[in-house]
């Protein structure tokens, strides 16, 4: 039962690993632009507007966190999502705000 336990918190630590790299705009900016393929490093920092090295730590933590994967091609490092789940995630997320915002509206209505 205790071995369970801990297997339980483990996986509670990862998820809360993969949400924490999630929360920070720029990093769903990344996952957005990355969504139709792979990107070389020179490419996703002017299409993000920020700056290389900015962009370089938000790709290491959502890299770290299992998020995306990278590849080097001679000088270049490229850059994709390790797993398409992470999209459908984010689209939930969307969903949801969605309905809040309609939820809002109703109330608003109401006044």
């Amino acid at each position: 039962m205790e071995n369970k336990i801990k297997i339980k918190q483990r996986i509670y630590e990862g998820q809360a690993n993969v949400l924490k790299a999630l929360g920070q705009p720029t990093r769903l900016q990344i996952l957005d632009l990355l969504k139709d393929g792979e990107r070389c490093v020179c490419e996703i920092f002017p299409a993000i507007n920020q700056e290389q090295a900015n962009v370089s730590k938000h790709l290491s933590i959502l890299k770290q966190a299992g998020v995306l994967d990278s590849r080097k091609d001679g000088l270049r490092i490229i850059y994709r999502i390790k797993n398409q789940e992470v999209l459908d995630l984010l689209k939930g997320v969307s969903r949801m705000l969605k309905h809040q915002m309609q939820e809002q509206k109703k109330l608003m209505a109401q006044l």
